[in-house]
């Protein structure tokens, strides 16, 4: 008798506000398009996992753990769901802890995380600058996405590329972590000589980055550094995760899994 399961699995964070509107929008976004599966959901983040488990004592699985799970409590038909934005590290250990299960489920399969294909670059800035302010003259828009020294850090600079690809030349994306990193974007900026710079943040929620890395008024903050070059500075303050475009980007994707077993 076949037993089948949705697993969503994210990064995670230890803001309940914010993963309410991203991270378990989403998940419930899949939830309904997947009624005849039980929902299970896990995180990457060690980190987050300890955190929320003792400051919150609230229990949330690494993906290892909730397959564990699965395995034991008879389910035959597991389709799992990254909500990572790139194929990086989170998403090869994802890969990697899943594939270790192959064996143990008549089928085991894994949707791929949001910036997988062109066609998926593209969807994305038609959906992201649906929801941005229309940049006047003297307007310029600048992403902060998390970054890698992962190879699939090239995301960044090839999404910003499709941007301009896509019309929005006035729309630049930066990373805290990796290239290319707001003083390679400043320079540019002072080039243009944009008056206003509208800050948003390219993760799926808006957590610690984008409220002390983003849009803080620490020294080093990205605010801080543009109203330091005479920028006046708006942040938006939203997780990619709160747009019904980009959940349904990712239930796309989950149509679209494929077996651990061929990947």
């Amino acid at each position: 008798m076949e037993k089948k399961a949705l697993l969503v699995i994210s990064f995670g964070t230890s803001y309940p506000e914010t993963r309410k509107k991203t991270i378990t929008a989403t998940e419930n976004r899949l939830k309904e398009a997947f009624p005849d599966h039980d929902f299970y959901r896990a995180f990457t983040s060690r980190m987050i996992i300890n955190k929320l488990k003792s400051r919150d004592n609230e229990s949330v699985d690494t993906p290892q753990e909730a397959l564990k799970k699965l395995k034991t409590a008879g389910y035959t038909h597991v389709q799992c769901q990254t909500t990572h934005i790139i194929n990086g590290y989170e998403y090869d250990i994802t890969l990697k802890e899943l594939k270790a299960f192959e064996k143990d489920f008549a089928s085991l399969t894994l949707g791929r995380p949001l910036l997988t294909t062109v066609e998926d670059y593209e969807e994305t800035v038609d959906i992201v600058m649906k929801q941005m302010p229309k940049l006047k003259k003297g307007e310029a828009l600048v992403y902060m996405g998390h970054g890698s020294d992962h190879h699939a850090n090239s995301t960044y600079p090839c999404l910003d590329y499709m941007f301009k690809m896509k019309g929005h030349e006035d729309v630049y994306v930066g990373t805290v972590e990796g290239f290319p990193e707001l003083e390679n974007i400043v320079p540019l900026l002072l080039e243009k000589k944009y008056k206003k710079i509208y800050l948003a943040h390219f993760m799926l929620v808006a957590g610690d980055h984008a409220i002390n890395d983003m849009a803080s008024d620490e020294e080093d903050s990205w605010r801080t550094v543009l109203e330091e070059q005479r920028f006046k500075v708006e942040c938006i303050l939203e997780g990619l995760g709160e747009y019904t475009g980009i959940q349904n980007m990712f239930l796309d994707h989950l149509k679209k899994a494929q077996p651990v077993t061929e990947m």
